[in-house]
């Protein structure tokens, strides 16, 4: 077990979604992913396919971009319900993350952890990314996506989670200064990946204690 809340930032196919896991269970910790959609369902009262189609995107409103600092971290809790919905989404989850990070060690998925969590002393940041051969040939065996598509496809996924991640946090998603750890799981493999996420944990672990 460990108190550090180890987040997850991943390219799509680059495996990051499973490494998280694999970390989780090996240290005996939540995995926070398409729980935090559940969770959030059930406490802000939004229906599951409406989060489902807002999870990790943004709203594309140039001009609201523009205002979204004022709203999101000032001090204007009044003006939430009239966000637009992929907003109130975003501060519904970004509340869920805060909660679960405030009970203990933990590990989660994407949706700006890493910014939400940004001051605590128990966090590793972690970017996990791969070569395209490899992020093709693992959307295509392990997630079903059609080979003639694939590459509109990811090109796709990709733009989103950076838009996504610029939009709510005014960061770049791949600049690496933004994380402690970045790593590449197809020079690595998964296992080695995991391993060095472990050891740095337990830096992260025995520093914040110290």
């Amino acid at each position: 077990m460990t108190n550090t809340v180890i987040t997850i930032a991943r390219q799509y196919g680059s495996g990051g979604r499973d490494i998280g896991r694999i970390v989780a269970q090996r240290l005996g910790i939540p995995c926070l992913d398409k729980e935090i959609i559940a969770q959030t369902m059930r406490e802000s009262g939004f229906s599951e396919e409406l989060i489902q189609k807002a999870d990790e995107k943004a709203t594309h409103s140039l001009a609201y971009s523009m205002s979204m600092g004022s709203y999101f971290f000032g001090s204007q809790p009044n003006y939430i319900n009239q966000l637009p919905l992929n907003d109130q989404i975003f501060m519904a989850e970004s509340e869920v993350i805060k909660k679960a990070a405030d009970k203990g060690g933990c590990v989660i998925i994407g949706r700006c952890a890493n910014f939400l969590l940004r001051d605590r002393k128990n966090r590793l940041s972690v970017f996990i990314h791969a070569d395209k051969p490899h992020r093709i040939d693992r959307a295509i065996h392990e997630y079903g996506i059609p080979e003639k598509k694939i590459g509109d496809f990811l090109e796709k996924q990709d733009k989103q989670r950076a838009h996504y991640h610029s939009f709510y946090t005014d960061e770049k998603w791949n600049d690496l200064e933004n994380y402690d750890l970045a790593l590449s799981s197809s020079s690595l493999g998964i296992e080695a990946t995991v391993e060095m996420i472990l050891a740095a944990a337990e830096i992260v672990e025995n520093s914040a204690q110290a």
